[in-house]
């Protein structure tokens, strides 16, 4: 394969990754314009059309999804083959690829980001943010960070921070104006904020536990969205009731903003993991990663 073959196939796997060719340009340091003729040539050369466009998306075509799923371990082969080249540097380096939710990101990671930059200058944290479950192996990732209860079974984790918590919350003049739910399944007679899972577009049930009882309730309300912060803002605003994380609310608690109500039904449970495919050799930025996390083991899922 000739050096022009491969940078033309790095070149389709990040558009069909980014969905997007200005996306990509950027992630690969080029035009899109050139970016675009890259895959052209590229689709001349194999005789196939790769990409489906639009003038509003980029999707793979059937021969480009089955070009795609055979470049993807190909590809991780080859940057662990250059991963143990870089090895033999002193200080760990290369990119560390990680896939992770909106919430774990800037709650977890975003706080990391400036001190592991100045531990290991020659390393480049590329983060996507990404409300599906995807898989990272397919999807180029080193290692991915998700609530440890929706981790596959073949996957290592190690611990990121600690236990988490939601909490149902509402404005003190929603709480006037409606009263106060005494328990979980008051919440029925409520305006409640929802949240639409963005992997199968179904609404979350507001899960509670207490003691030995377990309960999960189906809400409704004048609000329906994938993104926390819009309900966040709506609950702020006296539209109704909202269920979050509690490093989301707990700022708008203290000040008497919002009213944390329902407290017994909410319990603290195990957080977000990092995570990694157990049947892969690590890189030296992922295993410079875990050890600055501080994690004493990983653990077995």
């Amino acid at each position: 394969m000739r050096g022009s073959d491969f940078a033309e196939l790095r070149a389709f796997a990040s558009v069909a990754e980014h969905g997007s060719f200005r996306s990509a340009a950027a992630q690969l340091g080029m035009s899109a314009s050139a970016l675009s003729q890259t895959i052209r040539n590229l689709e001349e050369r194999l005789g196939v059309r790769l990409l489906n466009r639009t003038t509003r998306s980029v999707g793979l075509s059937e021969a480009g999804a089955r070009l795609l799923a055979r470049m993807i371990p190909a590809i991780a082969d080859l940057d662990a083959a250059v991963a143990e080249v870089t090895d033999q540097r002193n200080a760990p380096a290369g990119r560390l690829r990680i896939n992770a939710t909106r919430v774990a990101a800037m709650h977890h990671l975003a706080p990391m980001i400036g001190p592991f930059a100045m531990a290991y200058p020659d390393i480049v944290l590329d983060i996507t943010l990404d409300e599906r479950l995807v898989d990272i192996v397919t999807g180029g990732f080193d290692a991915g960070v998700r609530l440890g209860e929706r981790l596959d079974k073949d996957m290592i984790a190690v611990r990121v921070g600690g236990d988490v918590r939601m909490m149902v919350v509402a404005a003190p003049a929603y709480i006037a104006r409606a009263g106060t739910p005494e328990t979980p399944s008051d919440l029925r007679g409520h305006r409640c904020l929802n949240y639409r899972w963005p992997t199968s577009g179904g609404l979350y049930r507001w899960e509670f536990e207490r003691g030995a009882q377990k309960l999960d309730i189906a809400v409704e309300g004048p609000l329906v969205t994938d993104e926390p912060e819009l309900g966040l803002r709506a609950a702020l605003d006296g539209a109704g009731i909202a269920y979050l994380f509690e490093h989301q609310v707990d700022e708008h608690v203290a000040a008497g903003r919002l009213v944390h109500l329902l407290a017994d039904w909410s319990p603290p449970f195990p957080g977000f993991y990092l995570y990694y495919p157990s049947r892969r050799q690590m890189i030296r930025p992922l295993r410079a990663f875990i050890d600055f996390l501080g994690t004493a083991r990983p653990y077995h899922f």
